[in-house]
């Protein structure tokens, strides 16, 4: 059966800004390139890829999130402020996270995730 998440794929429509962004704003390292139409990014055990390929999906449709654990949720959100980074949802506290909603350029959310450490 499933064991853990693989891949997290988002369709972007302009692969140069997307990069600009994910690799520019977020600081996230590139891993693969095929062709400069599908880009990979391994976090942790899982891959994040960004893709022009037409995948029968399109950019910024309000479909899957992803969220991303950050080491510093205060000192994140005040760099994606700074940066004039769309806010979508300021955060909030739960009781086993942080969080926040972000916007990329094409409209995909991201959620900014921090733990609570020792959240039941």
């Amino acid at each position: 059966m499933i064991i853990e998440i693989a891949c997290f794929t988002y369709i972007v429509s302009d692969m140069a800004r997307a990069r600009a962004f994910y690799e520019g704003t977020l600081g996230l390292k590139m891993t693969m390139d095929f062709r400069g139409e599908w880009i990979e990014y391994d976090i942790g055990a899982t891959t994040f890829a960004i893709t022009t390929m037409e995948l029968m999906h399109k950019p910024g449709v309000k479909g899957g999130i992803v969220a991303f654990e950050v080491d510093d949720f205060d000192k994140t959100m005040a760099h994606l402020k700074a940066a004039n980074v769309p806010i979508v949802f300021d955060g909030c506290d739960t009781p086993v996270c942080r969080l926040a909603v972000i916007a990329d350029p094409d409209g995909n959310d991201i959620t900014i995730h921090k733990r609570t450490p020792n959240a039941a």
